[in-house]
């Protein structure tokens, strides 16, 4: 058996003051507050074959019971940490719920992460127990839990898994719990008792953008703080149908769960990303949570199919999307709207808008966005168009929300305000700084890394660099280790040229670079539809997409998109230079983190001989 989690507080905790007597105090009452309140027939929804099916948030309980004590018959005790290793599912909720409810720390893994990366967080977390999907995740993994000495059994949530000498399915592990339930009834209740708010819900290793990933330590009362202040603003009920895309190994997605259930919703979880857009239809959610990307991409998805019909359709499109932004700044302005203007936008919702919301399922209230960047250009383009988006803030280290707009006070180009309960400084280097009940206990296995994390008066430090305005917004200019110097001593904020940047249609990724160079230059993965399309267009031969991108009219073609789309930026900050890359960046080919954010030195360390030569070729011309 481990040891039991063992780490110093090295800071004063703030604990939050419950507004209702009423209020759950820990993960496991939350579950169980929202069967008894909503007795919710459709809790949790799942398809299988071409249907969907429902969980009763009482099976939801029932079965959330069963697993806890089937843990409990294998010798697994509160304090000990078990690891969910696959997608979203309502497997994945089950398992959790079943670890709150008796004090288990649970140990999300992306699906995503290399095999190395799973065996760090299994032996860095002391793992006992791995839930896996299924055979495939096994497979991939397999060569490395042999060097996973706490590692005791696994337990797959799929019916075909294979059968291994220290491995059990899911459902005999519910038969487990069942039969340790029928033969001491009281058992779980006991187990439930000793469960405090204080005590440790979750270990959530940060995706690690630099250095190895580190196992963020949250409480009950940590989560708990976000599940019920973040929403203070939003006006949401049971009736609301959210469906889960982003990873449940994600905090922000994990809270939303949290959200959902407590407030009583139907719950559906996607199939797959790549089914996003059927589940969309067939789901029709009344709010979504996602990443700017998926923005991004429904945007540029759009705009490359009426690029590529024809030009009349690409020039209403463009109109639209003028017709949209002008709207959406009138009201952000709270400026009245022009009938003339009232016209367009009714013609264009007709042309374009109504198309940007039937892709969501068309009775969207609102997309909740955060975990990078939104470009104003996008929160104006779906604003106008009449898809709401809310951007808020924060990190895994803070249960995640610090800061969120919300449909009583919105404002272009920030994060919003902070949430009840939470306050934000700005240090005199421009850091965010924050406290408040839903901050982290610490780093798991990392004293020093807590006590650097925290400043000698206990606020967190966050890494991002910002500004709060008059009334009251918070504002991120760019995350504090990805400032980068010139060779002239000018320092560059890459995150807002490069959201420029990505507002071209030819434009999939861009990572800017130039640390201790005379001037910035951009590493750009094109968007090869449009591209092509454009080259064909203006007969320019190409065999390949590698073949485009050694082009020298294709390169000065997107340089000139570059420089149309930074033209007022300051001379130390415009990008001299490009370079198109063919292959895009990825999670597995190790340039983006688990949450789709740039891994800055990786791109500096592969694409090293193509940063020299564009230098290079300066120098020379």
């Amino acid at each position: 058996m481990t040891d039991k989690v063992n780490f110093e507080v090295t800071r004063k905790v703030v604990e939050r003051i419950p507004l209702l007597e009423s209020e759950p105090k820990t993960l496991g009452e939350l579950f169980r507050q929202a069967d008894s309140k909503y007795k919710n027939p459709k809790a949790l929804n799942y398809k299988s074959g071409d249907k969907w099916l429902s969980i009763s948030s009482e099976e939801m309980i029932e079965r959330a019971e069963n697993i806890a004590l089937g843990l409990y018959s294998l010798g697994i005790r509160k304090g000990d940490r078990v690891a969910i290793l696959s997608a979203n599912s309502p497997n994945w909720t089950l398992t959790d719920a079943g670890c709150q409810m008796i004090g288990i720390v649970d140990v999300p893994i992306y699906t995503t992460l290399a095999p190395n990366s799973v065996k760090y967080i299994l032996n860095d977390a002391g793992v006992r127990i791995l839930f896996l999907q299924d055979q495939e995740a096994y497979e991939r993994i397999k060569q490395v839990l042999g060097e996973c000495p706490s590692l005791e059994k696994i337990v797959f949530f799929n019916l075909k898994a294979p059968k291994l000498e220290d491995s059990l399915l899911l459902s005999e592990l519910e038969t487990l719990g069942k039969n340790l339930k029928d033969s001491q009834p009281e058992l779980m209740k006991e187990l439930e008792r000793n469960v405090q708010p204080s005590d440790l819900a979750t270990l959530i290793y940060t995706s690690g953008t630099t250095g190895e990933p580190k196992g963020v330590m949250l409480t009950h009362s940590n989560i708990l703080s976000n599940v019920i202040d973040a929403v203070e603003k939003f006006d949401i009920s049971s009736s609301e149908i959210p469906l889960s895309v982003l990873p449940l190994s994600h905090v922000f997605e994990r809270s939303a769960m949290y959200t959902y259930i407590f407030n009583g919703m139907s719950v559906h979880y996607a199939e797959a990303i790549e089914k996003v857009p059927d589940n969309l239809r067939e789901v029709r959610p009344t709010i979504f949570v996602g990443v700017p990307r998926i923005f991004e991409k429904v945007y540029l998805k759009a705009k490359e199919k009426a690029t590529t019909e024809s030009r009349l359709k690409a020039s209403i499109f463009d109109w639209a999307i003028r017709i949209a932004k002008d709207y959406a700044m009138k009201i952000e302005r709270k400026e009245p709207i022009p009938a003339l203007l009232a016209l367009k936008h009714k013609i264009a919702d007709k042309l374009v808008f109504s198309k940007f919301r039937e892709f969501f399922g068309g009775r969207l209230k609102y997309c909740i966005t955060g975990g990078a960047a939104l470009s104003d250009e996008i929160y104006l383009i779906f604003n106008g168009a009449g898809v709401r988006i809310m951007q808020g803030y924060g990190l895994t280290e803070t249960s995640p929300v610090i800061s969120t707009n919300n449909p009583i006070e919105n404002k272009l180009g920030t994060v919003g305000k902070p949430i009840r309960n939470v306050q934000v400084r700005i240090a005199s280097d421009g850091e965010i700084e924050v406290i408040g009940p839903n901050v982290m206990i610490g780093y798991y296995n990392k004293p020093e890394a807590t006590r650097e994390a925290f400043t000698e008066d206990g606020w967190f430090k966050t890494g991002d660099i910002g500004e709060i305005d008059e009334e009251g917004f918070l504002r991120i200019t760019d995350r504090k280790k990805e400032l980068f110097k010139t060779s002239g001593g000018k320092y560059i904020a890459p995150a807002p040229i490069e959201q420029r940047i990505k507002a071209s249609v030819y434009v999939n990724q861009v990572v800017l670079v130039g640390s201790e160079r005379k001037f910035p230059a951009a590493l750009i993965v094109p968007n090869f539809d449009a591209l092509k399309h454009y080259a064909q267009s203006n007969g320019i031969q190409f065999k390949s997409e590698a073949d485009l991108c050694q082009n020298e009219k294709i390169i000065q073609f997107i340089q000139s998109e570059v420089d149309a789309l930074t033209a007022d930026l300051s001379k130390y900050e415009k990008v001299k230079r490009i370079a198109l890359i063919e292959k895009e960046f990825t999670i597995e080919g190790g340039e983006l983190t688990p949450t789709l954010k740039i891994k800055r030195r990786v791109i500096d360390e592969k694409y090293r001989s193509v940063i020299d030569k564009i230098y290079q070729e300066a120098e020379k011309g």
